[in-house]
């Protein structure tokens, strides 16, 4: 046990210790040089993707650009991309991350630290500045939302597995603008069954936008804030829906360290319209976890297990908070890392009676980085 508790007090402040292990993802794990970068591009890269970044021409190049030729001047498409994306093509190539084979693989041709270098000036080639960077997009949990802005598209479930039996899938679509918003629209369809019948149908429709107020490469810190509407659209007699509009804020504050071990956490609150119909409440949400892959993590398989603490209360008169516990694994399911499923279990873990125990799953397109059926 403690032997235990030694490793994951270390896990947690790897981020701050000196001689720790190091992850790829944090700016400060490393310092690349720039310069060298300059030069190694102009000799090995631009005579593809162009002196000011931004791709030579067919007659140049002697080939047809793929659609998914980079633009390295355009912020939206390289600030989410990790150093480890691009690493991982540089060393081994197009194909090892679902890119086309026109890209060759420079692992003999450059050590490490020249790939380091190399990136390094590639970054540069962004010179907008407000756009938080993919490292700090960190593995979506099942319930606990993260302060990071990305073009999304999610299909989530719960299923009770004990006590009255119900799903409740949610369809998510989410899409950034500017250098870091994004609009969200929630559309949950719920099936329940009463007096022994199964019955279906469109829960309550929400509409939120998300802002990034704060994001640091340098901590591995970032900040959001989302202000949304949940509207009366589901059934309430079916008990689809509450019946009235709810306010839905929350601040969401997520946190990466050096071993890549991550928190996350999220504080919100429910506020209908007609406190008649619907109750005022409070949440917390949290989640703890670890990604990791093979080969210094640039391998395809990138895993995440992680633990979400879930905590809900309604504001009235002798309410006491719930709690539940929720372990999961995400884990990459195409070459590109684009698409990711969820796998987890949620058990209450105050007032059990009444309370369902769920099996919840999910699977997240990543539209941003390529078509559903790219990158495989």
């Amino acid at each position: 046990m403690i032997r235990i508790r030694r490793l994951l007090l270390m896990s947690l402040l790897g981020g701050w210790l000196p001689g720790t292990a190091q992850a790829q993802y944090l700016s400060f794990s490393f310092h690349p040089d720039a310069g060298n970068g300059g030069r190694i591009y102009a000799s090995a890269c631009s005579s593809c993707h162009g002196s000011d970044g931004r791709g030579t021409t067919e007659a140049l190049s002697g080939f047809e650009p793929p659609d998914s030729f980079p633009d390295f001047t355009r912020c939206d498409q390289t600030t989410s991309e990790l150093n480890n994306d691009y690493r991982a093509v540089i060393e081994y190539g197009g194909p090892a991350r679902g890119f086309s084979p026109i890209m060759p693989a420079f692992s003999k041709a450059l050590s490490g630290a020249d790939i380091d270098d190399a990136i390094a000036r590639l970054r540069q080639f962004c010179r907008e500045r407000g756009w938080p960077r993919g490292e700090l997009n960190l593995p979506r949990a099942l319930l606990t939302e993260k302060a990071y802005t990305e073009n999304e598209v999610v299909i989530s479930t719960a299923a009770n597995v004990k006590g009255m039996p119900g799903d409740e899938t949610h369809l998510i679509y989410e899409q950034r603008f500017g250098t870091s918003s994004q609009v969200e629209v929630d559309v949950p369809i719920l099936f329940g069954k009463q007096n022994d019948i199964w019955s279906g149908g469109f829960g309550d429709v929400a509409l939120g936008v998300k802002h990034v107020v704060l994001s640091s490469l340098d901590t591995g810190s970032i900040v959001g804030v989302q202000g949304g509407f949940r509207f009366p659209s589901g059934d309430r007699a079916r008990g689809f829906g509450s019946g009235t509009t709810t306010f839905e804020p929350f601040v969401a504050f997520d946190q990466l360290f050096r071993t890549d071990t991550f928190v996350q956490m999220q504080l919100g609150a429910e506020l209908p319209f007609d406190t008649g119909a619907a109750p005022d409440s409070v949440f917390f949400n949290s989640a703890v976890g670890q990604s990791f892959a093979a080969d210094h993590d640039l391998g395809r398989i990138l895993w995440s297990p992680m633990c979400e603490l879930l905590m809900s209360r309604d504001l009235k008169s002798g309410a006491t908070a719930d709690w539940d516990i929720l372990p999961q694994v995400q884990v990459t399911v195409s070459h590109r890392q684009h698409i990711r499923v969820d796998l987890g279990l949620r058990v209450p873990v105050n007032d059990t009676s009444g309370r369902p125990i769920q099996v919840m799953f999910y699977a997240l397109w990543d539209w941003q980085d390529g078509k559903f059926t790219e990158g495989w």
